[in-house]
């Protein structure tokens, strides 16, 4: 008798999106947490849905005979995405009583979550919904993010939808294992007002793969490097005088902050300012305002530090530069500044734009400059979510 085969392995996943995380990006609120009418009336659309379809479309190309029972939420917490796609095995755990869900629905619906003995949960969102998340899970399921807030720090989160579907694929196949990832979040009453307050919230179960999966923002303030700071300030001043006419918008982070205080210019530590002619012509820019000002100048440079051991130099923290906006600048008018001991710990830049044409623009360049002194510069590869390893 021919030898019986033995059955696919079923996987049970939770899957969960926050609707309203990342709204408040391209409209210069940095975050969404308690501000979603303010983000609603500054003309904010939704992401989350989208990012979501994305992955999970992607994770089906990758793996499509897998065998998934889901366990989700109705509506845009994740019920839609999955009758979109077709899925045929759905549990419905949680129902939220208005369109306009809270953090209080990511906690219910994670409560349900709970107890389905699942082997992974999937969440769409930032590090507020990360920190929603593991409250209420802990250590007793791992979890994965699709990267769509304004804040990832936290190192559960896919580099992107891309990356994030393919490591979920190798998850089903069972060649990740699962391992230790830092909850981070940031007060975002604080960030707002340009302070930057990180709290470590604990250790969660997420799977391990360094080409996939983000690790935690570092700083590096243990490193000598103000005499190298005050380097690249001199540089961009110079760029500045060399330019006059030009538009230089100046993105967020302590490396820029010091580039533009010891300039002379105010500068909004989280935002994107405008300078022109050695002054600032707007400060805290949306993608509204960036629009506006990119229609008057012929020229323009934007100064972008990564984030340290990530390498984001787009899609985190930075949502106000959308597509069209650095379509509109140009990805050879992007600078690049990093201390050495910064870029020492990034070996890779990384962009997330979420739009692939954009994106085989950088794949493209494969390699960019990186100013790390005063006329000094580095070859640095960039990553995006189409070039990491299959």
């Amino acid at each position: 008798m021919p030898k019986e085969q033995p059955k696919p392995k079923e996987f049970r996943i939770g899957f969960l999106i926050n609707p309203i995380a990342g709204m408040g990006g391209r409209v210069g609120l940095k975050g969404t947490d308690g501000v979603i009418t303010e983000a609603k009336a500054r003309g904010a659309q939704p992401i989350a849905e989208h990012k979501a379809l994305d992955t999970i479309r992607q994770l089906r190309t990758l793996i499509p005979d897998a065998t998934i029972h889901w366990y989700t939420c109705a509506g845009a917490m994740g019920g839609h995405i999955l009758a979109a796609l077709h899925e045929p095995d759905v549990t419905i755990v949680y129902t939220p009583s208005s369109e306009d869900t809270t953090a209080n629905d990511t906690t219910k619906a994670c409560q349900h979550l709970l107890t389905e003995h699942l082997d992974l949960v999937i969440f769409c969102g930032g590090d507020g919904t990360a920190r929603d998340v593991f409250t209420t899970l802990g250590i007793h399921v791992p979890i994965l993010g699709i990267p769509s807030g304004v804040k990832m720090h936290s190192g559960v989160f896919g580099l992107t939808t891309d990356a994030t579907a393919k490591c979920l694929a190798a998850f089903l196949r069972g060649t990740l294992t699962v391992g230790d990832a830092d909850i981070l979040d940031v007060d975002e009453a604080a960030y707002r007002s340009g302070e930057w307050r990180v709290r470590l919230y604990g250790v969660a179960k997420s799977l391990v793969e360094p080409t996939y999966i983000q690790v935690g923002k570092a700083t590096f303030e243990s490193v000598p490097d103000d005499a190298v700071k005050d380097e690249l300030a001199d540089h961009i001043k110079d760029e500045m005088t060399r330019n006059p006419t030009a538009l230089f918008l100046l993105g967020p982070g302590g490396t820029i902050d010091h580039i533009a205080t010891k300039n002379g210019l105010s500068h909004t530590l989280l935002g994107i300012d405008a300078v022109n002619q050695g002054k600032v012509l707007k400060s805290d820019l949306n993608e509204h305002d960036l629009l506006d000002l990119l229609q008057h100048y012929k020229t323009v440079k934007l100064v972008l530090s990564p984030i340290g051991a990530q390498g984001f130099i787009l899609g985190r923290g930075n949502l106000q530069l959308s597509p069209v906006v650095i379509k509109k600048i140009g990805i050879d008018n992007i600078v690049i500044v990093a201390t050495p001991g910064k870029l020492a710990e990034t070996p890779l830049l990384r962009v997330d734009t979420g739009d692939s044409t954009l994106d085989a623009k950088f794949i493209h360049k494969e390699y960019i400059l990186v100013v790390i002194g005063y006329r000094l510069s580095r070859v640095v590869k960039i990553q995006t979510s189409s070039s990491v390893i299959p």
